[in-house]
């Protein structure tokens, strides 16, 4: 979970999120809100991200300025967890 949330969050690409769904969401304003351990255990699922499943929440008084900052600034909107698994992984990590 905690390098998942790292790879989401953390890798980047030109300053965006290296993750093409990542990056489809939060420049639609949402925010990454939950990754959910065994989420989506179809076969693809499982082949494509380990059974791992994210969820991106949209608060629409706030998708507009998300937008912007993620567009703008490259700053990503995430919750608690996410952001919790990210600590976690820097503090753990020897990247």
């Amino acid at each position: 979970l905690r390098l998942c949330a790292w790879y989401l969050y953390g890798e980047k690409h030109r300053g965006y999120a290296l993750n093409p769904v990542a990056n489809f969401h939060l420049q639609n304003g949402s925010v990454m809100w939950r990754i959910n351990w065994m989420g989506d255990t179809s076969p693809r699922g499982i082949a494509a991200a380990c059974g791992m499943m994210v969820n991106y929440r949209y608060f629409l008084e706030d998708t507009a300025s998300n937008s912007a900052a993620y567009l703008g600034t490259k700053q990503i909107k995430a919750s608690e967890q996410v952001l919790s698994l990210v600590s976690q992984f820097q503090q753990n990590s020897k990247l």
